[in-house]
């Protein structure tokens, strides 16, 4: 199905497009894990695992990219192949969009322009693994990722494992605070840092009924906030990495990088590596278990919101 929003082309695959006519769960999920993760054909396999998890948690999967100056809303086995197979597709952020849409180009989406993309096309649940943040440092560099500049502008329910550790989380929590973008730990009682089960940072709330999250979903729209709300659930303690292990590995790459003179979008994958070497490649086999126990959270909870709107009684004035 292709529909036209404003100029901007979307285009539905039938399962999707089936869910939200018939109003079942759907969970968006951004197309960066597929072309900037792993080599082909571990990327495709990696991207069709996060879909099944969606799937095994009871919505529909999602994922979002940019093809030919088109949006693509939820990918056929085609498309999939497509991403995961041609090489150098760019990255694009929520800024990128109206550029790579003119030229009609091909594009990976992030967490920002997944949720653009989300909210114009009707589906009000979004999965990442983790989310971007304010960057160590940024009161010098004032880098900060445009994921959280995002959440104040786009009505998505966010669920995420946290944001990764090299990132500055206490800032990271001031930003969404002062920003009043709510964030929820499903039956966790802290902010969780992505493989790490805990960030050490208590969470604002903490909600253990899939219905209550719901309401709350809800209930911050309904409150006139046209902003995301920010669901946490922390990767499975089996799969999970000790935090002090990481945070020692993060503090000696951050001195190498100064070091070396290395700064801005090459810190970030500087810094994984370092974490990935020093774990002995545990981080990577952590990093795909976080996508997948994500994903299959995402999708409980978006069934239980698609329930909750199907069942909700309007109040009577």
């Amino acid at each position: 199905m292709i529909k036209n929003y404003k100029g901007i082309t979307l285009v539905y695959c039938d399962e999707v497009a089936d869910a939200l006519d018939t109003q079942k769960p759907v969970v968006a999920l951004e197309s960066n894990v597929i072309t900037h993760g792993l080599a082909y054909p571990d990327n495709i396999t990696t991207a069709k695992k996060v879909e099944a998890a969606v799937r095994a948690g009871g919505s529909i999967p999602a994922t979002i990219g940019i093809e030919d100056g088109r949006i693509l809303i939820g990918m056929t086995d085609t498309n999939m192949e497509r991403f995961a197979a041609t090489g150098k597709i760019p990255k694009v952020s929520s800024r990128d969009l109206p550029v790579i849409l003119a030229q009609k180009g091909m594009g990976a989406t992030t967490v920002a322009s997944s949720l653009v993309a989300a909210e114009i096309a009707g589906i009000p649940f979004f999965a990442s693994a983790g989310i971007g943040g304010v960057h160590r440092g940024a009161e010098k560099t004032m880098d900060i990722s445009s994921d959280l500049i995002q959440f104040t502008r786009s009505k998505v329910a966010v669920v995420c494992a946290g944001a990764k550790n090299i990132l500055d989380l206490n800032l990271t929590m001031e930003f969404l605070e002062t920003h009043c973008v709510p964030i929820i730990s499903y039956q966790f009682d802290d902010f969780p840092a992505f493989y790490c089960r805990t960030s050490g940072i208590r969470s604002p709330h903490r909600l253990d009924e899939e219905v209550d999250i719901a309401q709350a979903i809800e209930l911050h729209w309904a409150l006139g906030n046209h902003s995301s709300i920010l669901i946490t659930s922390p990767t499975k303690k089996e799969n999970a990495i000790d935090s002090q292990e990481v945070n020692g590995a993060i503090d000696q790459a951050i001195f190498n990088a100064e070091k070396d003179g290395i700064s801005g979008n090459s810190i970030t994958k500087y810094i994984m590596h370092a974490v990935d070497r020093v774990t002995a490649g545990k981080s990577a086999r952590a990093n795909m278990a976080v996508l997948i126990n994500t994903a299959e959270v995402a999708g409980r909870l978006a069934a239980a919101h698609a329930q909750f709107r199907r069942e909700e009684v309007p109040p009577t004035i």
